[in-house]
């Protein structure tokens, strides 16, 4: 038996005081029989479970009994709690949840547990920028999320074609600031951006999340398979190596390290969607970059160029001559 479904079913019983096979087994999207050798499997390794038989029966915690969460690890705990903690203070519900967890926590882990809550804080906003603030329809996606609950949509695409969607939400991810809806749809998992969704609302109707969903694992693929998207057009380009760190930062994923040349500097292969936007991105760079191959982005440098000349290169003010 998993330790996540043992703990899962305890928590359950310490809520509810007494649970069916057939509730554990909607609550954690297994089979009736699988719950049912999970609670029997809890009752013989020494847990307080006991079935009763009857109508209104059920599997019942003896005695009150409660988990105190001692199946965490001391590094476990701190781990836990350097991730809840710097999010306690925006959210009071995950401050209380942190104050409960710490009195469930064994005597020996609370003390570090505490320290981890306040020893990191997170500041979403770039210098110079204001706070971000959730979009208000994150709020409700995330609560149709957990509640597994359908949601109407009304949606443009990036074309600004726009469609009413009913939709299944899988989970939420946050990309840079700009948030994403992965959904199931009539057509198949669906990716859908936040602040693309004029209106969105929840149905009532239960929706359908597969067993097997890996949140983490769709996301990276919906994140690679947008990569290849972008990254239609590449340039060979050679910089120099102290400059190169600086180029991988700002070019990430679509930078690719070729290795050194015979001159020292080291060759690099960038990508983007265009031509114009690889030497937009470029541009900035000057002579620190030369362009080897793409005919097409070595054209968008030279008319960005001569753009700069024409309406720099005579101004008196630039200290140019006239």
């Amino acid at each position: 038996m998993r330790a996540d479904r043992l703990v899962a079913i305890l928590l359950m019983m310490q809520t509810r005081g007494r649970v069916t096979a057939a509730q554990v087994a909607a609550e954690l999207e297994t089979s009736v029989a699988t719950a049912r050798r999970d609670l029997e499997a809890l009752s013989a390794a020494g847990v307080p479970v006991y079935p009763q038989p009857g109508r209104g029966g059920g599997w019942t915690l003896v005695g009150g009994a409660r988990t105190d969460l001692t199946g965490l690890t001391a590094g476990e705990a701190r781990a836990l709690f350097l991730l809840a903690g710097p999010s306690a203070g925006a959210v009071p519900e995950a401050k209380s949840a942190l104050r409960k967890l710490v009195r469930a926590l064994p005597q020996t882990f609370r003390g570090e547990a505490e320290a981890a809550a306040d020893a990191v804080v997170i500041d979403p906003a770039r210098w110079g920028a204001t706070d971000r603030e959730l979009p208000p329809l994150v709020s409700l996606l995330q609560r149709a999320v957990v509640q597994r609950e359908k949601v109407r949509l009304r949606y443009a695409n990036r074309t600004g074609k726009r469609s009413e969607r009913l939709v299944d939400p899988w989970g939420l991810a946050d990309k840079d600031g700009v948030w994403y809806l992965i959904a199931g749809t009539v057509r198949g998992r669906r990716t859908f951006r936040v602040d693309r969704i004029s209106e969105a609302s929840c149905t009532g109707e239960p929706a359908h999340r597969p067993a097997d969903f890996d949140l983490a694992g769709a996301w990276e693929q919906v994140v690679e398979e947008m990569e290849q998207r972008r990254a239609t057009l590449a340039a060979t380009v050679l910089i120099s190596e102290r400059l190169l760190p600086i180029l991988h930062d700002q070019q990430g994923r679509n930078c690719v390290v070729d290795g050194p040349v015979a001159d020292g500097r080291i060759q690099v292969r960038v990508t983007a969607p265009t031509a114009w936007m690889l030497a937009q991105q470029l541009a900035g760079w000057g002579a620190s970059i030369e362009v080897l191959d793409a005919p097409e982005v070595r054209a968008e440098l030279a008319g960005l160029g001569a753009e700069l000349v024409e309406r720099y290169g005579s101004d008196g003010r630039s200290g140019t001559a006239p």
